[in-house]
């Protein structure tokens, strides 16, 4: 990958300086990143995991037990790396110490939270951000818990529209992208940031989008958990020893199931248009929840000709969407993502959009959707699947070159869940 920064003069700045007291019953007397999992410090596995990209300059931000931090890791060397630290004299929040550090950071630095356990591809992420020419970029994943998470809203090209902050207003519908808590900088953002102790989430993102300074959002679902609580902690413990961790970073192809929408997760309506119309099918949740549980990717592909034929437009397509992954989120299931055909080859219709009226490769039975869904996410089709309701989505699979596709009845309750418990 070309970049325009040094990796060796990109500073990771690590912050590490709460008291944990929600987890204090697995480790009351360590600093909540020094809690170990599997043998080691949880943040001993992110200085691995910047080494192993190449980043070796490492700044802790250090408060309650600090100490302990310096203490085992030193000058770093034992890892390969060069560490310094800096200790709060009072705690200052997510964000409030990098002022204080504005003389030792570089132009663009990586800010990690100490205590989340986190495998992604440093590389990739650098270079989203750099060629959206964003002056920070936000790690964002989709949850099974959107409705107790802060949420980031970005347009079509990834850059932040929007924070969202909970608790959510319960009459709106959002895309299910979580703040992570993982970040890119650069250096001009510090000087938005107070005297005092401030949260990156709640005062400086929203503060550095008001002064129009762009944002940009890096979607991915790679390994990234804060493992703050005992349930948390017991959890990634488990996906670490399973190899979980590690197996899910982008550098490795994974595994996906396409689902086709209409008739397969929600109910099929004729020309659905409305975000009112939004229905999930009985056990369609259910099903989309084991397949994140099995660490495949969940990929709606859609047809949807109702922008062609102008009855939706995109912001409305948009809208269908945010209320989809609402309800999903609500049952604890999630999707990656979502691709949709706005094309239709038939003309003659008064109101048809003319630019959409065109033979492509993206409409089903043709696997452009699949195929671009591949390229974005690193999807080894040999080991996914497709699952629909039309012959037409069968023979996109096919074309795709999946390992199995599979034709279910439209609209019949637990058809998605029972067709999930046959493949998976």
């Amino acid at each position: 990958m070309e970049t325009n920064i040094d990796f060796c003069k990109m500073k990771v700045v690590i912050i590490a300086g709460g008291k944990g007291t929600r987890i204090a019953s697995v480790a009351a007397d360590i600093p909540k990143s020094m809690i170990p999992i599997a043998g080691k410090p949880v943040v001993e596995y992110q200085i691995e995991l910047a080494k192993r990209y190449g980043f070796t300059d490492i700044l802790f931000v250090v408060g309650h037990l600090g100490d302990q931090i310096e203490t085992y890791f030193g000058d770093g060397s034992r890892w390969g790396v060069t560490i310094s630290y800096f200790h709060e004299q009072e705690p200052l929040g997510t964000s409030g110490a990098l002022p204080l550090l504005v003389n030792q950071l570089t132009d663009e630095f990586w800010v990690f939270y100490g205590d989340t356990m986190m495998d992604f591809d440093m590389e990739a992420m650098l270079q989203a951000h750099q060629q959206r020419g964003a002056k920070a970029t936000l790690f964002l994943h989709p949850n099974d818990h959107p409705y107790d998470s802060d949420l980031v809203e970005i347009d079509e090209q990834g850059m932040v529209k929007a924070f969202i902050s909970k608790p959510h207003d319960p009459a709106q519908d959002y895309r299910n992208l979580v703040n992570a808590a993982l970040y890119i900088l650069n250096k001009d953002c510090v000087s938005y940031i107070p005297e005092g102790k401030s949260d990156f989430g709640k005062h400086i993102f929203p503060s550095l989008l008001t002064h129009q300074l762009p944002l940009a959002g890096y979607v991915s679902s790679e390994y990234i958990k804060d493992m703050g609580t005992p349930d948390r902690w017991a959890k990634v413990e488990k996906d670490v020893l399973s190899g979980k961790v590690a197996r899910l970073n982008r550098k490795y192809p994974r595994p996906a199931v396409f689902l086709d929408r209409d008739g397969v997760i929600c109910k099929e309506v004729n020309l659905l248009s409305q975000k009112q119309q939004v229905e999930l099918l009985p056990g369609a949740a259910a099903a989309i929840k084991q397949i994140n549980a099995a660490g495949y990717l969940a990929i709606i592909v859609t047809n949807q000709p109702v922008i062609a034929r102008n009855l939706c437009s995109l912001d409305d397509l948009a809208d269908i969407h945010k209320r989809l992954e609402t309800r999903l989120g609500e049952e604890h299931a999630f999707v990656d993502a979502i691709y949709f055909c706005p094309h239709h080859p038939d003309k003659g219709y008064p109101e048809e959009r003319v630019e959409y009226k065109i033979e492509c490769m993206c409409r089903k039975p043709k696997p452009g959707m699949l195929l671009q869904a591949a390229s974005d996410w690193n999807i080894d089709l040999q080991q996914s699947y497709m699952i629909g309701d039309r012959q037409w989505d069968v023979m996109a699979g096919e074309a795709a070159g999946v390992k199995k596709s599979v034709l279910i009845e439209t609209n019949k309750a637990d058809a998605l869940l029972h067709a999930i418990n046959e493949l998976l």
